[in-house]
């Protein structure tokens, strides 16, 4: 059996924090690997889920299974925090949600329920995306397309070149999947005005979204960061979510999402509910609770909520402060629109316009670890090493 199997490749990301943590350079700038770092290189865990992991040690009275869509308080805590507590489609029972093993597997939860309907709908997604977002989706079966999104010359969105590839060749009940924010991996967003016209061309054009919001709160806060998502909820007959807690409760390895789905009716949303929880039985039986647990006391807890929208807030700015120093520090003639695009990005992420070549000598010449396709970790870097990751930018440049 095993004599047929073929090797695969090492994982990009994987491949990168070997190369990095194998080199001895003290100065290293390790800038691969999605996770937030503090100023010493650090991924903490956050003070809230340490306040409430401990009550829960005390008070948590079984490890029996919860159920295959999850912890009730869990999704109706994340429910409210991404759509708002008096969100139309919320009050009217129009959403169903289910908790899934992060946000990897809401996008398969959310992947599979389009396929259950039979339609065999064409999946859309932008160019660039997440790594994982067509095999994760594509696994399932259906077809993928790629549209125009993120402009290497111009170092922004090409929204309208977007429009007219979806108008001109996506068809009716085809499903589009969209970043709600911090796009992984440019940090190019759209605008508010972007979101405003899109909606309605989703819409008119009879479009299904499939809104990935994977790092919400670290752009520019809840509100902001749901911006799109909510437009589209209101505009849209129909729309998929996925969301993560991986990023905003640094809760990675403890694999906690939310899919959640807007329907036509509360009836739809109550035969939706369903289908997650026969899909998720099928796929995993049933989510792990314990990460799902600690996110619902620390939305249901205020002063926890509190102390945790803090933290948010420092990681969010913390991010905004090293994107400002890089762009001064890159802020010479020849790189001022890098410079620009650095400050104008959201999140973790940034794509610098380097070449493979420019992208290795970073790594052989400075010790500074970028992927291939020039996406940085923001949050990887620390005042002390902008100025020597400014330098090899501009060197290899």
């Amino acid at each position: 059996m095993f004599e047929s199997l073929i090797a695969r490749p090492t994982d990009a990301i994987m491949a990168l924090m070997a190369m990095a943590n194998a080199d001895t350079n003290p100065n290293k700038i390790d800038l691969g690997v999605g996770v937030y770092k503090t100023e010493d290189g650090a991924t903490p865990i956050m003070r809230a889920v340490k306040q409430a992991s401990g009550l829960n040690l005390t008070e948590e009275i079984t490890k029996s299974y919860v159920s295959t869509i999850g912890n009730a308080d869990f999704r109706k805590h994340m429910v409210e925090l991404i759509f708002g507590s008096d969100y139309p489609a919320l009050t009217d029972g129009r959403i169903a949600a289910a908790q899934a093993t992060g946000g990897s597997g809401a996008l398969r939860l959310g992947a599979e329920l389009i396929a259950s309907s039979g339609l065999d709908p064409v999946v859309w997604v932008p160019t660039p995306t997440w790594a994982n977002h067509t095999p994760l989706i594509g696994s399932v079966g259906m077809t993928i397309k790629q549209y125009p999104y993120y402009n290497k010359t111009t170092l922004g969105v090409d929204f309208d070149d977007m429009l007219t590839c979806l108008e001109q060749e996506a068809k009716p009940g085809d499903v589009i999947v969209l970043h709600g924010c911090c796009h992984n991996p440019s940090g190019a967003d759209l605008s508010k005005e972007e979101w405003d016209r899109l909606a309605p061309f989703m819409r008119d054009n009879e479009l299904v979204p499939f809104i990935d919001l994977a790092y919400f709160g670290l752009g520019n806060g809840i509100e902001d960061d749901t911006y799109g998502l909510r437009l589209m909820g209101q505009t849209c007959p129909e729309l998929i979510m996925a969301a993560s807690c991986s990023k905003n409760f640094a809760l990675y390895k403890e694999r906690v999402g939310l899919v959640a789905a807007i329907t036509g009716s509360a009836d739809q949303a109550a035969l939706v509910q369903g289908q997650f929880g026969a899909l998720q039985r099928r796929l995993t039986s049933m989510p792990p609770d314990h990460g799902a647990a600690l996110v619902a006391r620390i939305l249901g807890d205020a002063q926890l909520r509190s102390v945790w929208s803090e933290e948010l807030d420092e990681m969010r700015n913390r991010m905004k402060s090293l994107r400002a120093q890089l762009s001064g520090a890159l802020r010479v003639q020849g790189a001022e629109a890098m410079a620009d695009a650095i400050t104008a990005q959201n999140g973790m992420f940034s794509m610098l316009p380097l070449s493979i070549e420019q992208i290795e000598k970073l790594r052989t010449d400075h010790s500074v670890y970028i992927m291939n396709s020039g996406r940085m970790n923001i949050a990887g870097a620390n005042k002390s090493n902008i100025p020597l990751l400014a330098d090899a930018i501009l060197k290899v440049l």
